[in-house]
C-alpha cells in the first residue's frame, strides 16, 4: 500500500473568533479543534504528519507536542508559514518534510468533523495516481471555491468565490479544502504556482487545473453532510459544531440502548487535563437533562442519573442513582459508586471517594479520599474527607473529619454500626470503635472503644430571667 502523509494547514488568526487563544486551539468538546484533525490522520495511519503553523505558532506547536492527547503513531512535524501567502504556499513549506513516494492528503486544521471512513474513501478514490477532492453541495455556496465541471462531468478546475463569475458562483458544488494526492506530482505543481488573483495569493486550488493540462486524471468524492467539512471562523460556527457533535454521540448511545431525555442537550467532552471523552453504558441506562461527561465514565446496568449531574472519571455501579445537581470529579484517583448507592441532589464526590453497595450520600454532603463500606450513609450538610467508613455508619448532619493540620493529611476511621451525631467534629487521626455512639455536637480528638457513647462539648447551663442587652435610646 502506498504510504500516507498528511498535511495540516493551521497558520491561521482566526480575527471573527476575537480571541487571544489561536482558532486552531479553540476547543470543541473538551478539546482543541486541532486534535480532531489530528485524530483524522491518526485513523488514516499517517506515516507522517507535518502542521502549518503561522499565528501563535509556539502556542500551536506546543499544544500538539505537549502529549496533552493529541497526535497518534505518526511522526509529528512542525513548519511556520511567514509571511501566509495563501494556502498554495503554505503546502510548498510542508513540502520539504514529506518523501515522494507516499500520497499526500490536505487537511485543515479548522476542520475538525470530518469521519475516518470519508477521509478514506477519498483515498481510494485518488488510487495513488489520481487527484481526489472532497467535495460537498451547499444551499448557499457564498464564499467557497466551486468545483467547475466540462460538459461530460468530468472535474477541469476550482474557482476561488472572488475570481468567480456570475455563472460560476451559481455552481452548489463546493471544494472542502481537503485532498488527496500522489506527492511527486503535488511537488512539480506546486513549482508552478503564481499569485495572478484577486487576492494576490498562491492557491493550492490552481493544482486542479494543471492537473488536466498534465492528463492526470482528477476525481471528486462528494458527500452529502456538510457538517462533516465545515470549518470554524467565529464563535457562533463553534458553537454549531459542538451541537453538532454532541448529537452524533448522543445518536450513538442511543442507538446502542441508553434513554436519554433529551439528546439535544447532553454533553461528552475531554477533561481538564485532556483526556479522552468516553462514555461506556450498560442496558437500561437513563440520563436526564443538562448532564455534562467528561473523561472516561463507565455507568452501570439500570443506573439512573439525573439532571444537570456533572461527572468526571467515575465508575457508577448497577442500579445506583445519581440525583440532580451532583458533582462527581474522579482526576487521576478517580471516584467509584457501588451497586444500588444513591447519591444527591446537590452532593460532590472528589477523587478517591468509593462508595460501596447501597450507600447514601444526600443533599450537600461532600466525600473526598474516602472508602464507604456497604449501606454507609450520611445524609445531609456533611463532610468526610480522608476517612474509611464501615458497614452501616450513620453519619449525621453538619458533622465533619477534620484531616488537616495545617501541614498533612491525616485519617479518620469509624468502624462497623457507629453513629455519629449532628454537628460533629472528628480531628483525624481518630478512630471510632465498632459500635460506638458520638453524641451531636462533640468534637473528638481521641480514639473512642467499641460500643461506646462518646460525648465532648460543654456542660449545658441554662440562666433564669435572662435580660438580654436593649439598645440605647438616642
Amino acid at each position: 500500500m502506498t504510504a500516507l502523509d498528511i498535511i495540516i494547514m493551521a497558520a491561521g488568526k482566526g480575527t471573527r473568533m476575537k480571541s487571544r487563544i489561536p482558532k486552531v486551539l479553540q476547543r470543541l468538546a473538551g478539546r482543541p479543534l486541532l486534535h480532531h484533525v489530528l485524530d483524522q490522520a491518526a485513523s488514516l495511519q499517517a506515516r507522517r504528519v507535518v502542521v502549518v503553523t503561522g499565528h501563535g505558532a509556539t502556542e500551536v506547536e506546543a499544544a500538539c507536542a505537549g502529549g496533552s492527547g493529541a497526535g497518534g503513531p505518526f511522526d509529528l512535524k512542525f513548519v511556520r508559514q511567514e509571511p501566509q501567502l495563501g494556502t498554495g504556499h503554505a503546502v510548498q513549506q510542508a513540502m520539504p518534510q514529506l518523501a515522494g513516494d507516499g500520497m499526500v492528503v490536505v487537511l485543515s486544521g479548522d476542520v475538525p468533523l470530518t469521519q475516518a471512513a470519508t477521509l478514506a474513501a477519498l483515498v481510494d478514490a485518488a488510487g495513488g495516481e489520481r487527484l481526489a477532492l472532497l467535495t460537498v453541495t451547499l444551499p448557499d455556496p457564498t464564499g467557497y471555491g466551486r468545483i467547475v465541471r466540462a460538459p461530460g462531468g468530468t472535474v477541469q478546475r476550482i474557482v476561488e468565490h472572488k475570481d468567480a463569475s456570475d455563472a460560476q458562483r451559481a455552481i452548489d458544488e463546493i471544494y472542502s479544502g481537503i485532498m488527496a494526492v500522489p506527492a511527486r506530482l503535488l511537488d512539480g505543481w506546486l513549482a508552478r504556482l503564481t499569485n495572478d488573483n484577486a487576492q494576490g495569493e498562491y492557491y493550492l486550488t490552481d493544482v486542479v487545473a494543471m492537473a488536466v493540462a498534465d492528463g492526470v486524471p482528477v476525481v471528486a468524492h462528494r458527500i452529502t453532510d456538510a457538517q462533516q467539512v465545515a470549518g470554524v471562523n467565529s464563535p457562533v460556527q463553534l458553537a454549531e459544531l459542538e451541537r453538532a457533535h454532541q448529537l452524533r454521540q448522543a445518536v450513538r448511545l442511543m442507538e446502542q440502548g441508553v434513554r436519554l431525555m433529551d439528546p439535544a442537550r447532553f454533553d461528552l467532552r475531554d477533561d481538564t487535563r485532556g483526556r479522552r471523552a468516553e462514555l461506556v453504558c450498560a442496558q437500561d441506562v437513563e440520563i436526564d437533562v443538562g448532564c455534562i461527561f467528561t473523561g472516561r465514565v463507565e455507568l452501570g446496568e439500570g443506573a439512573q442519573i439525573g439532571a444537570h449531574c456533572h461527572i468526571s472519571n467515575a465508575t457508577i455501579g448497577a442500579g445506583a442513582v445519581i440525583h440532580p445537581y451532583t458533582h462527581i470529579d474522579g482526576e487521576k484517583a478517580g471516584v467509584q459508586v457501588g451497586e444500588g448507592a444513591l447519591v444527591g441532589p446537590f452532593a460532590r464526590l472528589r477523587p478517591g471517594a468509593q462508595l460501596g453497595r447501597e450507600v447514601h450520600i444526600g443533599n450537600f454532603v461532600e466525600v473526598k479520599n474516602s472508602i464507604l463500606a456497604a449501606g454507609a450513609k450520611a445524609n445531609h450538610l456533611a463532610y468526610l474527607g480522608d476517612a474509611t467508613v464501615g458497614e452501616r455508619v450513620n453519619y449525621g448532619a453538619g458533622s465533619i473529619t477534620a484531616n488537616y493540620d495545617g501541614a498533612n493529611k491525616h485519617r479518620t476511621v469509624l468502624e462497623a454500626d457507629v453513629h455519629v451525631g449532628s454537628n460533629c467534629v472528628l480531628v483525624a487521626p481518630v478512630t471510632i470503635g465498632a459500635g460506638g455512639t458520638v453524641g451531636g455536637g462533640s468534637t473528638i480528638t481521641k480514639d473512642t472503644p467499641a460500643g461506646a457513647l462518646s460525648v465532648a462539648r460543654g456542660k449545658q447551663v441554662s440562666i433564669a430571667n435572662w435580660k438580654r442587652p436593649a439598645k440605647q435610646a438616642k
